[in-house]
């Protein structure tokens, strides 16, 4: 373990969840701390999804929601980094506390519940970006949305020149009745909508579901058999 990391460690465990998360970002975006850079070999080179990533070990959404520090992540040496989730309008997600240690476990209980920015800011910010890495971006639906199926659509539509790959997020508990949409008929309109989206834009790029991890045997086939959108 690095001497910052004996310093800085017990201060961020001192602090209630939330405020090290968003401390850590602080630091990062002032570079404070440094990485090693890209990282990569012929043996850790993963070619999927039609993009070359240098390394398999990527950072997942929900770190870097709102795409502030993704020169500084990928410093540290990651294969590829996932923004968001991100929606069309900025909300502030769940009341507080919202992020929970489980010390034994090493692990982190995570109810925010989609907060972030809105794409329209997140979009900018994507757009600044330049360098040499992999970006994809994690997208939700707004909790008050009358539209869920537009939302996914509109984010997609409005973000898809400044990203690698895009995550439609259907997986998340901290939406009232978001899991709804991993069933048949909302399913298929989902994947309807994405599929016609998608053939509108010019750049033509991954898309892959983030679905619950408790679903039965049977709810993963149901869902194999409607992705349409690949």
């Amino acid at each position: 373990m690095r001497l910052y990391e004996h310093i800085t460690l017990p201060i961020l465990h001192s602090l209630e969840p939330e405020k090290a998360h968003n401390l850590s970002i602080t630091a990062l975006k002032s570079n404070l701390i440094s990485g090693p850079g890209k990282l990569t070999s012929d043996r850790l080179t993963v070619n999927i999804l039609g993009l070359n990533f240098p390394n398999p070990i990527g950072l997942a959404a929900d770190y870097d929601k709102n795409a502030k520090i993704i020169p500084q992540l990928m410093r540290i040496g990651f294969g590829f980094i996932e923004v968001g989730a991100v929606t069309p309008k900025p909300q502030s997600g769940n009341p507080k506390p919202r992020l929970f240690r489980l010390d034994q476990d090493l692990a982190i209980v995570n109810r925010l519940g989609f907060n972030n920015l809105g794409m329209n800011d997140i979009n900018k910010r994507l757009t600044l970006y330049s360098g040499d890495g992999i970006v994809g971006l994690n997208i939700g639906a707004n909790k008050d949305s009358i539209n869920r199926f537009n939302d996914y659509s509109e984010v997609l539509s409005h973000t898809y020149n400044s990203i690698d790959f895009a995550t439609i997020n259907i997986s998340s508990p901290n939406t009232k009745d978001l899991r709804n949409l991993q069933k048949t008929a909302s399913l298929r309109k989902l994947l309807k909508s994405l599929h016609d989206t998608r053939a509108n834009i010019p750049k033509k790029i991954p898309l892959l579901l983030k679905v619950a991890p408790d679903l039965t045997k049977s709810d993963i086939k149901m869902i194999i058999k409607n992705n349409d959108i690949s």
